[in-house]
């Protein structure tokens, strides 16, 4: 029976998903990408077939352990647009930069306006870094690491979903600029939805998913005691 289910679960991922790109494409929406999409589809047809999260864990792992390969596999486009991206470095770089300490100054500012508590300002400081670096670093500042996994997830998504309609809404329309936007701030997933939009922002995504949870090690550490 757990073999059926897992079976089951795998069928609904991937269908669910190869379905939300015909649908992005024919409407494309925020509400209409990949991510929130499927995920939405996913939970209400779990819901309806009775299946948990436990009876599911077994096909999500089978999809996460394949996330290794496919991440491995961005060093090809990185390398068939590695003329670009030598050329473009330093400003590339630069606006790695710039994107993690406009993303703490919006939160310290979001905090201020709400009031929010420090280890909830902590935690979420983190929120532009993959999971398992986000925990390291949130226990490093003195933050809540469950709250930062909810925050980073949540990034990821509302990043994946808005980034693109708001970098056309200012007319971002650079290959480059609009992979190192979504790489920057929403990692893995604003990575994916690069990679649909073409083979240079996902390149460019991924490089800014690599190295923006290394910056932020160095420099979040660092602030921490002069900002929180």
């Amino acid at each position: 029976m757990s073999i059926f289910v897992t079976i089951y679960s795998v069928f609904i991922t991937l269908s669910v998903y190869l379905i939300s790109r015909v649908v992005g494409r024919k409407y494309p929406s925020p509400f209409t990408t990949p991510v929130f999409f499927s995920t939405t589809i996913i939970i209400l047809i779990l819901l309806v077939s009775d299946v948990s999260f436990k009876e599911y864990t077994p096909a999500k792992e089978f999809m996460t352990y394949l996330l290794g390969p496919a991440t491995v596999a961005l060093a090809i486009p990185l390398y068939k647009n590695r003329t670009t991206i030598i050329r473009y470095l330093i400003p590339a770089f630069s606006g790695m930069i710039m994107g993690i300490f406009a993303s703490l100054f919006s939160i310290l500012l979001l905090s201020s306006i709400f009031s929010l508590q420090e280890v909830i300002v902590k935690s979420l400081a983190v929120s532009t870094v993959t999971v398992p670096i986000a925990i390291e670093i949130t226990k490093l500042i003195g933050g809540d690491p469950t709250l930062s996994t909810a925050f980073v997830v949540a990034c990821g998504t509302l990043g994946s979903m808005m980034g693109p309609a708001l970098l056309d809404f200012f007319k971002v329309h650079e290959p480059i600029a609009r992979g190192l936007a979504l790489g920057t701030i929403s990692h893995g997933q604003g990575t994916a939805q690069a990679s649909l939009e073409g083979e240079l922002n996902g390149a460019i995504a991924g490089i800014a998913m690599g190295i923006t949870p290394v910056l932020v090690s160095f420099i979040l550490p660092a602030i921490s005691k002069f900002i929180f």
